[in-house]
């Protein structure tokens, strides 16, 4: 399945690491690819021993690459939850984002490649009609093991195009919960709460990235409770 994707030209490069999906695409998950550079990273989500892949890579340069059609299942987000999801590989398009990563010298995402990235998303996101909350990095989804795409990444970026939910700036308010109220909420949010510090380090990454200390403090709840209103306002 050949899919042409506004303002890139998309190289294919297959990677056998698939299998058939069976529930229909409703979300996005974002990565970073955490190897020393691209072509070690590329030939690792093509090499049929690993048994990883994605749909899409997106080198620095923001030339993209297509390993998995988008109606195959991939195999990047592993054991996951989101929402009402347990398996998030079945209902998601991974797109990993070539970057160091923490274990080999995490840096900014260059503008060429976060151009890449949100044409990319903007094409995935209209084509299946996917809602702003399920746009997330690896983290969100499996936060005990993974801190992808990590706190560099410019969410603002994809936010003010509508393509992820803003940080929250505006009509704030604290619900004063306590540490089990804002796990719950947590957990109603979309986050999987079973190791309860690693979920609000995911959480702080994510929409609190300048203090990720894993502890609940008066803006984590007000940033919470205002992603659980209908239309969380932000400067983005």
């Amino acid at each position: 399945m050949t899919i042409l994707i506004p303002g890139l030209d998309i190289i294919a490069a297959p990677s056998p690491n698939f299998d058939d999906r069976f529930q229909p695409i409703s979300m996005i998950v974002l990565h970073y690819t955490g190897m020393q550079d691209a072509p070690s990273a590329i030939a690792r989500l093509r090499d049929p021993e690993a048994r990883v892949s994605a749909h899409y890579v997106v080198a620095e340069d923001g030339v993209t690459l297509r390993l998995v059609d988008e109606d195959k299942r991939a195999w990047h987000a592993g054991k996951s939850h989101w929402r009402d999801w347990d398996l998030v590989n079945d209902v998601s398009i991974g797109i990993e984002i070539v970057n160091p990563g923490h274990e080999f010298g995490y840096r900014p995402f260059p503008d060429e490649q976060i151009a890449s990235v949100i044409a990319l998303v903007a094409s995935i996101k209209e084509r299946y009609t996917i809602t702003r909350g399920n746009i997330v990095g690896h983290s969100d989804v499996a936060p005990a093991r993974k801190r992808d795409p990590g706190e560099l990444f410019p969410w603002h970026s994809l936010a003010r195009l509508r393509l992820a939910l803003p940080r929250p700036t505006k009509n704030l308010m604290d619900p004063m919960w306590s540490e089990a109220g804002f796990l719950l909420a947590l957990e109603r949010f979309g986050y999987d709460v079973t190791e309860p510090m690693a979920a609000i380090m995911a959480f702080q990454r994510r929409f609190r990235p300048e203090l990720i200390d894993g502890e609940i403090d008066a803006e984590c709840r007000m940033i919470l409770l205002a992603l659980l209103l209908p239309k969380p306002q932000g400067d983005d």
